[in-house]
């Protein structure tokens, strides 16, 4: 155990009068989430992924729309950072497929080379948290992911 983890261990006693530590993850912070992304992009990915687990997080890859929700399903993650333009199913796609299969809805950050404000505007009509333009500082990714994970 790290000296972090220590000083955020609990101590609890069971039924039985024993007591016994368990770790609890620091109040009010975002880190040791588990966060999808997915792109097609294997440049994108590794930075992104890099930066993630760099901040604690654990991080889950699809490389297409399909392969995205299955994962979704799957894993249930706190939070999915998305292409919108991806083979086999779209980020448009694999958005409104979501909002359906969820009865709580997924943050999601999605992220786009396309400069187009009708994009932007179905993104958000469809629930997007967070809309971000390639290229994008990573520094400005990780805060929306700090924000919407702390939520």
């Amino acid at each position: 155990m790290t000296a972090d983890e220590e000083s955020e261990a609990i101590d609890e006693t069971d039924g039985g009068g024993k007591t016994r530590t368990k770790s609890s993850p620091a109040a009010g912070t975002a880190a040791g989430r588990k966060v999808l992304v997915v792109d097609d992009d294997f440049e994108i990915i590794e930075a992104v992924r890099y930066a993630l687990e760099g901040a604690g997080h654990k991080v889950i890859v699809a490389r297409d729309g399909n392969q995205g929700l299955a994962l979704a399903e799957r894993e249930n993650p706190d939070l999915m950072i998305l292409d919108m333009m991806m083979p086999k199913r779209s980020g448009f796609l694999v958005l409104e497929k979501l909002r359906r299969l969820r009865d709580e809805p997924l943050p999601v950050i999605m992220i786009t080379g396309n400069e187009g404000s009708r994009h932007k505007a179905y993104a958000e009509l469809l629930g997007v948290s967070d809309y971000i333009r390639k290229p994008f500082a990573m520094d400005r990714l990780l805060a929306s992911v700090d924000k919407l994970l702390a939520t």
